[in-house]
């Protein structure tokens, strides 16, 4: 049975679409008339026309104008994956390198790399057995493509390089053995279509995608429980403030942390205080959080697009029948470089904005105790955790600066210009960690700060934010070792769950 075309991958339900388009792709590769099967015999047809084809039967690079020997096409493909094997550093995270490795099939399953159905069919069993490559983080300039990390991943598909053990990497030839799977051997093309591609980048990008989305109404919670602790006014969330600005984020945010104010008795009890304005740090929450809600959405429909992009290069194209093999830059990796740059700027200011609300938390007034405690001087409360957001909040506006505004040339001045993509996807995911941690102390101090204000109750959906906290981090009367408690608030961010309970109680906030 032909499948006409794989199923389209989107962030909202990546795992269950790549596993429909990985089933499709098992199909195709069944059909001797399959898409797979139909991309291979052009790169046949090319290699038997006598012309010079860009990585088929030339070399690499700068030794484009190389040609190889139909007796050495195969070895070729194999010296390729050796040497470019470089990588150095950390290795990836083992679900991020699996996630490569569906990406990548996903991509030569697309039709229009050339690659063999042997190729395509490892990397499928790759998955099926859980053999998931060793790939160590560093050594990608982002084009062509990222050539290190995936040389690293495709080298266990011959047997070499090193996997994921049960206590750590073991010999991808020792793992293939007791899976049951043998080495593929490489044709034409397969090396190459492996290692072009922007498959590591791209991996690294969904997962800050993803967890930044959750950033989003989390840090709009958060801030909520702030101008509630603070007894904040909740008119800069008024609709008629965002329509005319007409920014969608800065509705979104006034929305979502309007549905969480209702109900509140907080709010009216001090309906007719002196206090003009609060600081920008509550009062502009929807401009500044909703800023980084639009640069999201920019970045994630760049990352949809790119799912189900073909990024390796030569393409291998059908022209009436006749292989028309195009030498061209999709594996050039500016567009995921430059979205996940504008990502790390976003996640940055969500967090540098929360840690000035914290310091408004444990700077004392509106009837808090100084750091949360009653017996400041003698408890330091939270003083600290204050000073953790700080740090992390000045790590963040290092990694923030783009890596996509540099270039190194390399291979002989053939590759002159490269997106540091890779770089950048990497720290990006670092500054979302980051924010992540710093939004889990504005939770706790604001969860600290709304006891202080007992018996009134705050707005539905932050009590049911405040009663998560609770569950897991009890009220600090006295000084403790906050490591443990900043933790768990971390996990409660990183989950989702605080926007989970709120909604439970409210609604959806999306």
């Amino acid at each position: 049975m032909t499948v006409d075309a794989l199923p389209a991958l989107r962030l909202a339900t990546l795992d269950a679409d790549l596993g429909a388009s990985l089933a499709a792709l098992r199909a195709d590769l069944a059909d001797p008339d399959g898409r797979v099967a139909r991309s291979r015999a052009l790169v046949d047809a090319a290699l038997a026309d006598g012309h010079a084809h860009y990585g088929l039967n030339t070399g690499f690079g700068a030794l484009k104008s190389e040609r190889i020997g139909p007796a050495d096409v195969e070895q070729l493909q194999v010296n390729l994956l050796r040497s470019h094997a470089c990588g150095v550093g950390e290795p990836t995270d083992r679900a991020i390198t699996r996630r490569m490795v569906a990406l990548k099939a996903h991509a030569l399953g697309l039709g229009v790399s050339g690659a063999s159905s042997a190729v395509v069919r490892g990397l499928l069993d790759l998955l099926d057995a859980d053999v998931i490559p060793v790939v160590p983080s560093q050594g990608s300039l982002g084009a062509s493509g990222d050539l290190a990390p995936l040389s690293h991943l495709a080298l266990v598909l011959i047997g070499e390089g090193s996997v994921w053990g049960a206590h750590g990497p073991v010999p991808a030839a020792d793992a293939l053995a007791e899976a049951g799977l043998a080495p593929i051997a490489l044709g034409a093309k397969d090396g190459l279509a492996l290692i072009n591609g922007t498959q590591f980048m791209l991996a690294h990008a969904v997962e800050v995608v993803q967890r930044a989305a959750r950033l989003a109404t989390t840090a709009d919670l958060i801030a909520a429980m702030t101008l509630e602790a603070r007894l904040g006014s909740a008119r800069p969330f008024d609709a008629r403030v965002a329509a005319i600005r007409q920014h969608p984020g800065h509705a979104q945010s006034a929305e979502v942390v309007r549905r969480l104010l209702e109900g509140s008795e907080i709010g009216p009890s001090h309906a007719g205080c002196d206090r003009v304005q609060d600081p920008y740090s509550v009062r502009c929450v929807p401009q500044v959080h909703g800023a980084s809600r639009d640069a999201l959405a920019y970045a994630a429909a760049t990352v949809e697009r790119e799912l189900n992009a073909v990024t390796d290069n030569p393409l291998v194209f059908d022209a009436d029948g006749l292989p028309d093999i195009v030498s061209a830059g999709n594996f050039h990796g500016q567009p995921l470089a430059l979205a996940l740059d504008t990502v790390s700027i976003a996640v940055a200011e969500w967090a540098s904005i929360s840690e000035r609300r914290t310091y408004l938390l444990v700077d004392g007034g509106d009837g808090l105790p100084p750091f949360l405690v009653e017996r400041s001087g003698l408890q330091s409360g939270f003083m600290i955790p204050q000073y953790q957001a700080a740090a992390l909040v000045s790590e963040n506006k290092t990694l923030a600066h783009p890596a996509s505004v540099d270039s190194i040339p390399s291979s002989r001045g053939q590759e002159d210009h490269v997106s540091m993509g890779a770089w950048g996807a990497r720290k990006a995911l670092r500054v979302v960690e980051n924010a992540e941690r710093v939004l889990a102390v504005e939770a706790l101090c604001a969860a600290q700060a709304l006891d202080f204000r007992r018996p009134l109750r705050s707005g539905h959906g932050v009590e049911a934010a405040h009663r998560a906290i609770r569950a897991v981090v009890p009220f600090r009367t006295d000084d403790t070792v906050f490591e443990p408690d900043l933790a768990a608030a971390a996990d409660l961010v990183r989950l989702g769950t605080l926007v989970e309970a709120a909604e439970a109680e409210v609604g959806a906030l999306q």
